[in-house]
């Protein structure tokens, strides 16, 4: 009995590492030679995200040969026709938080499988498919193509490490490149920046956002600097003036009246909202129309500012700036001299001192 008891025991442990072999979960390993990374960039509020694997040259020929020209048949999955799946290991994938455009052509938010294909001339495509789950490009179908669009492929510095990078960056887009070897695949990518901040400004409003005054005018002042948007922001505008009548909220409408060409309306406004003002928001609002070119409007502001805080140096190192942005030497030279005896901080000290030398009077 106790043999058999044995036997039996011996037999049940046998199974039980069976079992857990079979059933057992590989541990987490780094990917080796081809490690994976990841890159993010913003644009206006929107987000575009690259995950690939980066594999190496390691003195290997990669175009024509490492990576074939053309279309190239696969020996598993389908055995199809498939593009470069844009890395290593598994799909090359790229996220979109908004719709976005892509070589011209409007895509979707959401993941796709990024894909490329290079000819021996230079000339390429970049694909994106729906199936951004499966392994490289092994089972790659073009029913499940989202955009397809032609790219040229440019030479560039040699890059050991494949590399995607976001360069010529802009209020609304970027260029994506792949670099790898010596060569560089760029990919135009472009959102409707001021329409998906204006729409999400509307969803953002509706939650806990819209309970204050902020929000609506931080919403209102972005349509008014981008030029988009007026009725919308007039009534948010409007929305934050009842919670509080100031001058960041009355100068956003008074700007947004005369955008619409309503003058009349946004004059009384206007000098509402400077009689109100502090003396950063007036130094705010002056360097505002200076950097609009408006010389003559902004002196107006910051000499009303030294009239209001005579003894404050940085209103009159201020106010030197738009003198002489004007070519008004003289007065300027008067400004930084002024701001110079009312004992500055050491930043406004270094402005005026800069400021004179510049000018030849120190």
């Amino acid at each position: 009995m106790k043999q058999l008891s044995l036997t039996k025991s011996l037999y049940v442990l046998i199974l039980s590492i069976f079992s857990i072999q079979l059933y057992a979960q590989n541990v987490t390993m780094p990917a080796g030679a081809s490690p994976a990374a990841k890159i993010s960039q913003t644009i206006g509020i929107s987000t575009v995200d690259v995950t690939y694997g980066r594999p190496s040259v390691k003195g290997r020929p990669i175009w024509g040969a490492l990576v074939p020209y053309g279309w190239n048949v696969q020996s598993f999955g389908y055995a199809n026709k498939a593009p470069w799946r844009a890395g290593a290991n598994e799909n090359t994938t790229i996220k979109f938080s908004h719709e976005v455009t892509v070589e011209g052509q409007k895509v979707p938010a959401g993941t796709y499988g990024l894909f490329f294909v290079i000819n021996p001339d230079n000339t390429g495509e970049v694909i994106l498919s729906k199936d951004y789950r499966s392994w490289g490009s092994f089972w790659y179908d073009e029913k499940n193509d989202q955009l397809r669009a032609k790219i040229k492929v440019q030479e560039t510095a040699p890059t050991e490490l494949l590399t995607y990078d976001f360069i010529n960056i802009d209020k609304n887009s970027a260029d994506l490149v792949l670099k790898w070897e010596k060569k560089q695949f760029p990919v135009k990518i472009s959102f409707a920046v001021d329409e998906i901040v204006i729409a999400n400004a509307t969803e953002e409003l509706k939650g806990q956002t819209g309970f204050s005054w902020q929000g609506y005018a931080g919403a209102a002042n972005y349509a008014l600097q981008n030029k988009v948007g007026y009725d919308q922001a007039l009534m948010w505008i409007d929305k934050a003036l009842a919670q509080n009548k100031s001058f960041t909220t009355l100068n956003v409408k008074a700007g947004l009246l005369e955008a619409k060409g309503q003058t009349a309306q946004a004059e009384p406004l206007r000098k509402e909202a400077i009689s109100k003002a502090t003396e950063a928001e007036l130094n705010t609002y002056g360097y505002q129309l200076l950097g609009l070119d408006k010389a003559d409007k902004a002196i107006e502001v910051f000499l009303l500012n030294t009239q209001k805080n005579p003894k404050s140096a940085n209103t009159w190192d201020s106010l030197g700036e738009a003198y002489a942005k004007k070519g008004d030497t003289k007065n300027a030279i008067a400004c930084y001299k002024k701001s110079l005896n009312l004992n500055p901080s050491d930043a406004v000290r270094i402005s005026s001192e800069t400021s004179l030398k510049k000018l030849g009077a120190m």
